[in-house]
């Protein structure tokens, strides 16, 4: 099993987040080109999104015989609670896991969005060449 780092999984984390928050044109070339980016995005982040869950669970784990321990094999604690300050004590490992969920997402969302553009430009090329070369369309 290849597992990146927590570390480096935010550091990553980070780059893609700024380059999903960065502005793009709407030039076809461009288009295209950020697609080719987010479809390796996509592919990255779903794989970040798999290793921080790892993390996750590998931390929850730890996380829960630290509490027994802490608390007392014998000490009746409800489930719910128990589940809490598990929760509470693998914040950064969630945060992380939640983080690389919505990339992947963002990242999808804007590949819907380019390919709604691409469509739009056939649509456009089509129509002025249709009308422009051949006459209007009935």
């Amino acid at each position: 099993m290849n597992i990146t780092p927590f570390d480096d999984l935010m550091s990553e984390a980070g780059a893609i987040q700024k380059f999903l928050e960065e502005p793009f044109s709407d030039e076809i070339e461009s288009v295209v080109s950020r697609g080719d980016e987010l479809l390796g995005y996509i592919a990255r982040t779903g794989k970040m999104r798999a290793d921080a869950k790892f993390h996750l669970d590998r931390k929850m784990k730890s996380s829960i015989m630290e509490q027994v321990k802490e608390m007392g094999e014998g000490l009746k604690l409800p489930a719910s609670t128990l589940n809490e300050l598990v929760k509470a004590n693998c914040e950064a490992e969630n945060y992380l896991f939640l983080w690389c969920e919505r990339l992947n997402r963002s990242a999808t969302h804007q590949l819907d969005w380019l390919r709604s553009l691409v469509s739009k430009e056939k649509e456009e090329m089509r129509l002025s060449g249709g009308f422009n070369n051949r006459g209007p369309h009935i």
